[in-house]
């Protein structure tokens, strides 16, 4: 399995997201937002930061970038495109994923660590974990409240579209949610970072499940 790591004006994270990749085992490279085709590769792992420094909004100049047309060729056929932070913007901005990122309700930054229940375990991005387990992952962010309508939310708890939920709420997200993923299952947004949550001694290591069920999903289907 190969990843791409896209890389931003002001992307910050793309170094945690490959080297959280590689920890897995699997080759990845970072793809830069100009590129026009992503052949070659299985799986997008889009980082945090600040693409093209949140003007406008975060995520909406980046949403028009080169590469985007084929991050929705890559939702469309199936492959596990994963988006982190500004990456879970930059999916909401192109369709991939429901709702809106907005400013925290506090309107301040937050930057710890947080704890988060695993509310949907059958996806390719959680099934190393249990149901209900509880994991902790770091948040980093100023725009971080997740926004739907009721209807929305309804449609995604009838799917079963969540899969992480705040143990305590840290900006406001909506019924407390803090990651999704897209009705197929394949595109997953999640405002924490479990590319940051690796090692023990930095704190947790809670995140290498996540990336091991890509994997582990990835080869189960193309075996």
């Amino acid at each position: 399995m190969k990843f791409a790591v896209l890389v931003f004006p002001g992307s910050n994270c793309d170094r945690d997201m490959l080297n959280a990749a590689l920890k897995t085992g699997v080759d990845a490279e970072y793809v830069d937002y100009r590129e026009t085709s992503l052949e070659g590769y299985d799986g997008v792992l889009i980082p945090g930061g600040f693409s093209f420094g949140d003007y406008l909004r975060s995520g909406a100049m980046a949403s028009v970038a080169p590469v985007i047309k084929e991050v929705k060729r890559f939702a469309d056929e199936g492959k596990p495109v994963l988006g982190v932070c500004n990456g879970f913007q930059i999916l909401t901005e192109i369709g991939l994923l429901p709702g809106a990122l907005l400013y925290n309700s506090s309107h301040l930054f937050v930057s710890r660590n947080e704890s988060l229940e695993v509310v949907n375990n059958n996806t390719p991005f959680t099934k190393a974990y249990a149901e209900g387990e509880t994991v902790v992952y770091p948040v980093a962010h100023g725009e971080g409240s997740y926004y739907c309508t009721k209807d929305m939310y309804k449609e995604l708890e009838d799917n079963n579209q969540i899969i992480l939920k705040y143990k305590d709420n840290p900006n406001g997200s909506y019924h407390d949610i803090a990651g999704i993923v897209n009705e197929k299952g394949n595109v997953c947004g999640m405002m924490p970072h479990p590319e940051r949550a690796l090692e023990s001694i930095l704190g947790t290591d809670d995140g290498v499940k996540l990336f091991e069920s890509m994997v582990n999903s990835w080869r189960e289907q193309n075996a």
